[in-house]
């Protein structure tokens, strides 16, 4: 009998630990297995409806969302090479200070373009779902730090 148990035991955390973790490493995976074209259609079909935008806008910001998809997915490229090929190493606080820098430049200058191509209005709403959808992040975030 305890051997049956003890076996019992060992099958279900064998069959436990052989389930497809779905850790830090995977909650990007399934955006980023879309294009850049794919990822800019979505965002735009989805700020039309959020914002009602007209067909020239929707063209205009059709194109920034564009560069923007084009740009995460390089930069999620080149952070997953350099993951597989181990050389990804701790930065300096200086390299942390450049690359914070340069992604606050890169945010403000979109911001700058949206401003442009949205009206008052138009654009008061994408900053206030733009800071709710960081804030859940952030919750997201912190959840994960608690679980472990």
């Amino acid at each position: 009998m305890k051997r049956l148990a003890v076996a019992l035991a060992l099958l279900v955390s064998l069959s436990a630990l052989a389930q497809k973790q779905h850790g830090h490493s995977m909650h990007k995976g399934p955006k980023m297995d879309m294009t850049a074209e794919q990822m800019a259609t979505l965002q735009t079909k989805k700020m039309t409806l959020a914002l009602d935008l007209t067909k020239a806008q929707q063209q205009k910001v059709m194109t920034l969302n564009l560069d923007e998809a084009e740009f995460r997915k390089a930069k999620w490229e080149e952070i997953k090479a350099k993951r597989e090929s181990g050389e990804r190493e701790k930065p300096t606080p200086e390299e942390r200070f450049e690359r914070e820098n340069a992604r606050l430049e890169h945010q403000i200058a979109h911001q700058e373009k949206m401003k442009e191509v949205l009206s008052d209005e138009q654009y008061q709403t994408w900053k206030k779902l733009r800071f709710a959808k960081a804030h859940r992040g952030e919750k997201k975030m912190q959840e994960r730090r608690r679980r472990g």
